[in-house]
């Protein structure tokens, strides 16, 4: 299990956002807690994530995030979708 920061650089209020993603919801909400993110920043529309500028997450990967790029986002957000479809599925 893993969490990971993609390489997006988009400018929001100021600052440059990218993503923070992880292979669990458990994991993901300990790593934000970790970069001191509040809960309420949380986005659960189509894929779980967090929105966080270039400081947190440089420091998500010093707490061990894994960088990866454009390829590797989308891989995990088709992951995610599917693993919420099959789950519908079998409710």
């Amino acid at each position: 299990m893993a969490v990971y920061v993609d390489s997006g650089k988009y400018p929001f209020r100021g600052m440059l956002m990218c993503h923070l993603l992880a292979d669990s919801l458990d994991e993901l909400h300990q790593m934000a807690e970790k970069i001191d993110m509040k809960r309420i920043w949380f986005q659960d529309h189509g894929t779980p994530h967090y929105d966080i500028c270039q400081e947190r997450r440089a420091l998500a990967i010093k707490l061990g995030a894994i960088e990866i790029d454009r390829k590797k986002t989308v891989a995990l957000i088709r992951m995610y979708r599917a693993q919420i479809e099959l789950s519908h599925k079998l409710s």
